[in-house]
Order: structure tokens, then C-alpha cells, then sequence
């Protein structure tokens, strides 16, 4: 019997997901959690075989919980659910120990196999994003960041926090998260210890301007 443990920042999607899991005869939902401090939680006092991961989520997106999730529940497999499909989620996903990343609009047979594929030890890719990673293996994107990322990347190596920055910025804590992950995407980095050795490499970490 397979258990899972299911991540995501929408109830319904976790209730939904947990009700398709409790109906197969060879895996059950043992724990759900809506943040990545949950999850972390969980993870260490479940010992989960999956954990079904968003990417994104409020307080620190998945990609950025991996290394900890693998230290809570070192033997559990990570399939990460995503509505991303730039395969640069993808690579980041997988190159931080990611086993598998499912869309989220995903048919409901496709993400049984999915965790039933990644529960038998192989990797899984969405077939729909095969074509993108095939092309994005032949040219690399551009990395670079926005002004607006950069903007973001100096204010979280500084140690503001996605509420204190979207009240700086004048934007909503979404648009600051989606910020966040994409920098990590670009960077190819997983937590925010990379971030300020990011900045301090490259000299974001100045002084800041009068306010």
C-alpha cells in the first residue's frame, strides 16, 4: 500500500486529489498540508511513501522545500504538481531531487500512474511536456532576470518577507510568490540561503535607497 501525502495550498484540490487516492486498492492518503512548513511537519511524523508537491504555494514554494522534505522523509519519492509548464520548472524540479512533475489539469489516470511510476523507482515527466523539454535540451533559454526580479531577489537576500516586499512594491503576496519562484527557476537554485549567495556574488546585496 502506497501512502501519500498530498501538498497544496487549495483544499479543494487536496480533497479532491484524496478522494481519487482513497479509491485505488493499492494507495491511501495518510496526511494533508497547505503550506511547506506543514508538509515538513508531516512528512517527519508520516514517513510518507509520496508526497504529491504544488510548486507553488504561499511561505516558501515547494521547489525551495525539497531539501527539507528529503531530510524529514529521506525514503518518500516527490512528484511535484504543477500548473507550470515552461521546462525550466521542470529541470529546477528534478535537479532538486524532484522523482516526477504532473500538470495539475491532468486527467485523474494519469496522476494514479504517475505516483504509481515514481512509487516503483522511475521518473516521471507529463507526456504533454515531452516536446517543450526535447527543444529546451537543444538551446537554453534566457536566464536573465527582469528588473522587477531583480528588484525582488535584493529584497528577499535582505530578509524581507513576501508580505513586507509586496508592501514595498505595491503588489499582492501572489504576484511576490510567483516572483520568487521564477528566480529560483531562472537561477537554478532551491532555497534562500542560495538566493543571498546569489546576491552577494553578483552585488545586489548594496545599500539600500532612502525610502
Amino acid at each position: 500500500m502506497m501512502r501519500v501525502l498530498i501538498v497544496d495550498d487549495h483544499s479543494l484540490v487536496r480533497a479532491g486529489i484524496a478522494l481519487l487516492i482513497g479509491g485505488q486498492e493499492d494507495m491511501e492518503p495518510v496526511g494533508q498540508a497547505g503550506t511547506a512548513a506543514e508538509a515538513i511537519k508531516l512528512a517527519g511524523e508520516l514517513s510518507p511513501d509520496i508526497i504529491l508537491l504544488d510548486v507553488t504555494m504561499p511561505g516558501g514554494g515547494g521547489l525551495e522545500s525539497l531539501p527539507a522534505l528529503a531530510a524529514a522523509a529521506p525514503a518518500a519519492s516527490v512528484l511535484m504538481l504543477s500548473m507550470h509548464e515552461d521546462p525550466n520548472y521542470v529541470r529546477a524540479a528534478l535537479g532538486a531531487g524532484a522523482s516526477g512533475y504532473v500538470l495539475k489539469d491532468a486527467a485523474y489516470e494519469e496522476l494514479v500512474d504517475a505516483i504509481r511510476k515514481v512509487a516503483a523507482g522511475q521518473a516521471y515527466v507529463a507526456p504533454a511536456l515531452g516536446a517543450k523539454l526535447a527543444v529546451h535540451a537543444e538551446r537554453e533559454s534566457d536566464d536573465e532576470l527582469s528588473e522587477r526580479e531583480r528588484e525582488v531577489l535584493s529584497l528577499l537576500a535582505r530578509g524581507y518577507t513576501n508580505q513586507e516586499i509586496a508592501s514595498r512594491l505595491f503588489v499582492s503576496v501572489r504576484t511576490v510568490e510567483s516572483h520568487r519562484a521564477h528566480i529560483l527557476v531562472k537561477l537554478r537554485l532551491s532555497t534562500r540561503a542560495d538566493l543571498v549567495s546569489y546576491a552577494l556574488e553578483t552585488g545586489l546585496l548594496r545599500p539600500e535607497p532612502e525610502v
